[in-house]
């Protein structure tokens, strides 16, 4: 029976993909299946990926015949996946030996729905441990209780599917899939559904994911259209939370965050082309007019003066009917 499933895209990453995959077979058991979705790379990470087929046990190489992003290819290796366990890493990034054996120690020790881990963000030789902003750590919770406040960052903000390890009930019940075709902040709805509809959760400090910052290909790095995927991100967060029981709640926090990182994109407007900046600036002022007015009147008011004021600009900001749409 397979205990694991490591579920790894990868799209043009010849430069990294050895390290990850050496990570990789440090980690690897009999008990554990390596899912590898190869999402249509035009360099050498194709043959990269079927050396390592040959080499590495547990191995299975998936294909794309289209770039479908990293959302889609998440998504192609979990309707794959076959062990009780599951876990992603991105094809950029590294882990330390050992880390899978800690991990699953961790939640079956714990007997959770799912279990959530720090990481060691690396930009270029510069580390730095990020850790889950929450202080309890080796304790099962609530999920829900982890959302909230509002004003703070939240375990919802720590938005890395790869810094952790989920139970199959969980992708068996629909909640892992990730919304197909998002090209950036596609952890975002991902990582409030899970934290509204799974039961039970824990924090450990675990520390053995090397995230890899900088990369020229990221689309973090690179200000083209598809950074404004973030608006349909975070439109599905607001709509599936607007249906919850708890709505009331939960709503200041997702659309206060949501504002937060509309602040933040215009904030760096330099990085865009000028053509997605416009389109940044009136599909941003578009979401704003879709969000809960008096809530978002209220996350207004909770802001500093400088954020409030530049989205309070672009709230006034006229659109068109079919940007709003």
């Amino acid at each position: 029976m397979v205990k694991l499933s490591v579920i790894v895209p990868f799209y043009n990453v010849q430069s990294y993909a050895p390290d990850t995959l050496r990570s990789l077979a440090a980690n690897a058991r009999d008990d554990m299946e390596f899912l590898f979705v190869d999402d249509c790379s035009r360099d050498e990470t194709p043959h990269i990926l079927e050396r390592a087929r040959q080499d590495l046990p547990g191995v299975r190489v998936l294909r794309h015949e289209k770039n479908g992003g990293l959302a889609t290819a998440r998504n192609t290796g979990l309707d794959a996946a076959s062990g009780e366990y599951v876990t992603f890493l991105d094809g950029d990034d590294w882990l330390a030996p050992g880390y899978y054996t800690d991990l699953l120690a961790a939640i079956e020790s714990l007997n959770c729905d799912f279990v959530r881990t720090d990481h060691v963000q690396c930009t270029a030789r510069a580390r730095a441990v990020h850790r889950v902003p929450h202080g309890r750590r080796g304790v099962v919770l609530n999920p829900r209780d982890l959302i909230l406040p509002a004003t703070r960052s939240t375990s919802v903000d720590y938005a890395y599917a790869w810094a952790g390890i989920y139970h199959r009930r969980l992708l068996d019940d629909g909640v892992l899939h990730f919304k197909d075709g998002l090209r950036t902040a596609e952890d975002r709805p991902w990582i409030w559904r899970l934290h509204r509809e799974a039961k039970s959760m824990a924090v450990v400090g675990l520390l053995g994911v090397y995230y890899r910052r900088g990369v020229a290909s990221s689309l973090t790095q690179i200000g083209d259209v598809r950074q404004l995927d973030f608006i349909r991100a975070f439109d599905q967060v607001i709509e599936e939370t607007s249906k919850d029981p708890n709505a009331e709640h939960l709503l200041p926090k997702a659309v206060r965050t949501y504002c937060a990182i509309i602040s933040h994109h215009l904030g760096t407007m330099e990085r865009f082309e000028p053509r997605v900046a416009r389109a940044l600036k009136s599909m941003s002022a578009a979401a704003m007019k879709r969000m809960p007015q008096s809530v978002l009147e209220d996350a207004l008011n909770s802001m500093d003066l400088q954020r409030a004021s530049r989205l309070r600009r672009l709230r006034r900001r006229p659109v068109t009917a079919e940007v709003a749409a």
